[in-house]
């Protein structure tokens, strides 16, 4: 599991962590049931705080996709459908808002925009 987290980042570090273990839980790649790594390991290969990595599987937890077994540790939670698919179009609504933002920073119309949105969704189709 490769988490990578920047210190020049607007967004704080265990946010980074949160988002990027629920990428993994929602494209598969950390499977139902999946132990993850000690908080206490996780701050050491990263080089951070165990309150930073704390605070990242607290809100993961708190979102329904990890639970925590006493003495046992942590695991990837079982994600309901309707669940996964809420989160996934939450993802999809935050990057497209930057975006969106980014397309106004620099004078990019919504038609040439959705033109772009058309042809990166049809390249990861072919």
């Amino acid at each position: 599991m490769d988490i990578i987290i920047s210190n020049s980042d607007r967004v704080p570090i265990y946010e980074q962590i949160v988002r990027q273990l629920k990428g993994l839980i929602l494209s598969g790649q950390l499977p139902e049931g999946e132990a993850l790594p000690s908080m206490r390991l996780l701050a050491r290969d990263l080089r951070i705080s165990v309150i930073t990595t704390k605070r990242a599987y607290e809100e993961l937890e708190r979102e329904g996709f990890i639970s925590t077994v006493p003495g046992k540790g942590c695991f990837v939670a079982a994600q309901n459908r309707e669940t996964r698919r809420e989160a996934v179009l939450c993802q999809i609504e935050e990057h497209l808002s930057q975006a969106v933002s980014a397309a106004r920073a620099g004078a990019v119309d919504l038609e040439e925009l959705t033109e772009m949105l058309n042809t990166l969704y049809s390249e990861e189709l072919l």
